[in-house]
């Protein structure tokens, strides 16, 4: 974990094990992600992988050596909340976040990009709803609900019923992926779109994630509507409102307080 000028970088660094999720790295990242509610400092969130996969998604060796103790089902039952927390504070961080995908983002791993804001992928980038593969349902981690409403529930279902991978190129082509570059350039990729978000001033980058948020499910566009006014009317009032214009006439960088 890094942070430079507002911008935290967390990096999965579970290389040798592709990144599997065991459980201090499920701990890890979820208290980080909940963390990060209350970090007005850090403006944007780089979510980046060490190694040559992104996220295998859970760490099934872990996983199968648990199956061999008799588990209570409530028990059961807070350990996969531990895991589903993770995606729900990443919606809920009012930071941008900005994942960078090399290699493979499989069952969790493929949430992981779909919780965050912006995806980058390599160019040998592929994702999954593996869940369905090793004998669970494809609905995990939040992905029937992410994935419908970012590609439509056809083509949705079509990689979930049969846990096929969805290529770089595709993802592209879906909407689902902002950019495709070489794995070496992600990073620079990464550092540009938050460049850009931190022109908006903190308030408006932050409301505008969170109108995100409920708009996507608004009872409809007078719904939205009267969110946007609102969130409007609370920039305008910003201090950092002036500095923003001032900044976007300029042409330079703004200095917000």
């Amino acid at each position: 974990m890094s942070e430079q000028s507002g911008v935290l970088t967390i990096t999965l660094n579970r290389p040798d094990q592709l990144n599997a999720m065991n459980r201090r790295f499920v701990s890890d990242l979820r208290n980080l992600f909940q963390a990060l509610y209350w970090e007005p400092s850090i403006r944007v969130v780089v979510l980046r992988a060490s190694g040559k996969a992104f996220c295998a998604g859970l760490d099934l060796k872990e996983a199968s050596e648990n199956q061999d103790r008799q588990v209570d089902t409530s028990i059961m039952l807070q350990r996969q909340r531990t895991i589903a927390e993770i995606y729900v504070a990443m919606r809920r961080c009012p930071q941008p976040i900005i994942c960078c995908i090399q290699g493979a983002a499989s069952g969790g791993g493929f949430a992981l990009a779909l919780a965050s804001d912006i995806r980058l992928l390599s160019e040998e980038a592929r994702m999954n709803a593996a869940f369905i593969r090793i004998g669970l349902s494809a609905c995990d981690m939040g992905v029937s609900y992410f994935l419908p409403r970012m590609i439509g529930l056809s083509r949705a279902s079509e990689y979930m019923l049969t846990g096929r991978f969805i290529e770089a190129e595709q993802a592209l082509s879906m909407g689902l992926a902002s950019r495709i570059a070489s794995a070496a350039r992600l990073d620079d990729e990464a550092a540009l779109f938050a460049e850009d978000m931190l022109r908006a001033t903190p308030l408006g980058l932050r409301l505008t994630k969170d109108a995100l948020n409920h708009t996507i499910d608004a009872q409809g566009l007078e719904a939205a509507m009267a969110l946007e006014d609102r969130n409007q009317m609370l920039t305008a009032q910003d201090p950092n409102f002036h500095e923003g214009i001032a900044a976007f006439m300029e042409k330079r960088m703004p200095v917000y307080g």
